[in-house]
């Protein structure tokens, strides 16, 4: 009915009373990134996918767009104001503005980041670094530029050319590390951007994307 010619868009003002003025049952987290998702609308119209999808909880082509029109003006009725929100919820939302320029895909984030399960595989991941960094810098006596030790490269997870039929290597050396300046750089990226993203995202998605950096490092 709104949009007899088919064209799968309707204008943001007649989106915006009709989200106001509906009867149906909706998520209140839902309904605040519809107005989020007029709000931050500068076509002046709203697609019919992309409101299915936003229904849905499925990403749309918003995401690509966020990106690619960058950091833009917004409202003062944003995420950001929310107030009386926990230490946790103030750090979530805080990963949300530091990675994504698009106020739908921020309330998104924040929505669907998830405590259960628990983001086991970064956490797991940056603990054996830690043990593992531990372990050789007990062993060769050097916390500091460690490729440097003639010992290091006989270790059996590190990549080496010569061994390139052990298979393992391509995957194990992402547990090793130079020194602690490196170490540290890796875990405090893994535990604050990693963590919050696994909770959204889960252990599969997050998972594979980081195990495929490793092999294309």
């Amino acid at each position: 009915q709104l949009d007899p010619e088919n064209t799968g868009f309707i204008g943001v003002e007649t989106f915006a009373s009709l989200v106001h003025s509906h009867e149906l049952p909706l998520d209140p987290a839902k309904l605040d990134m519809l107005v989020a998702l007029v709000q931050g609308n500068d076509e002046g119209q709203v697609c019919y996918q992309e409101l299915v999808d936003l229904i849905s909880s499925k990403r749309s082509s918003s995401f690509k767009r966020a990106i690619a029109n960058g950091q833009r003006a917004l409202p003062r009725d944003v995420l950001l104001d929310e107030t009386g929100l926990g230490i946790y919820k103030r750090f979530v939302r805080y990963v949300a503005y530091e990675i994504l320029p698009c106020e739908m895909d921020r309330r998104w984030y924040f929505y669907q980041h998830r405590t259960c399960p628990p983001p086991v595989f970064m956490a797991a991941v940056t603990l054996t670094q830690i043990i593992v960094f531990l372990c050789y810098g007990a062993r060769l006596n050097k916390w500091v530029l460690q490729t440097y030790h003639p010992e290091y490269m006989k270790s059996p997870l590190v990549y080496h050319p010569g061994h390139r039929a052990r298979a393992w290597r391509f995957l194990t050396y992402m547990f090793m590390h130079v020194g602690l300046e490196q170490l540290g750089f890796n875990a405090l990226l893994q535990l604050m951007i990693g963590v919050p993203l696994e909770m959204v995202h889960g252990i599969l998605r997050i998972s594979f994307l980081y195990l495929a950096g490793v092999l294309a490092g």
